[in-house]
């Protein structure tokens, strides 16, 4: 969850606000990176797009 995970996996280039919602792969692993839940208190505005995100992961565990 956020910038700083998203970096670690993803490469230092990664920008969280273009990514986040999309499936990336991590070796092999499907990653859907979101935002951070520190963000969310700060800016309420995005916790849509969060709620996105966690309900692709969850498609994505309904489809395996």
């Amino acid at each position: 969850l956020g910038a700083v995970a998203a970096k670690a996996l993803l490469g230092p280039y990664v920008a969280i606000t273009k990514i986040r919602g999309h499936v990336a792969d991590y070796e092999g692993i499907p990653l859907v990176p979101t935002y951070h839940p520190a963000y969310l208190l700060r800016n309420p505005d995005a916790k849509r797009f969060a709620w996105s995100d966690l309900k692709k992961v969850k498609k994505l565990l309904d489809d395996r």
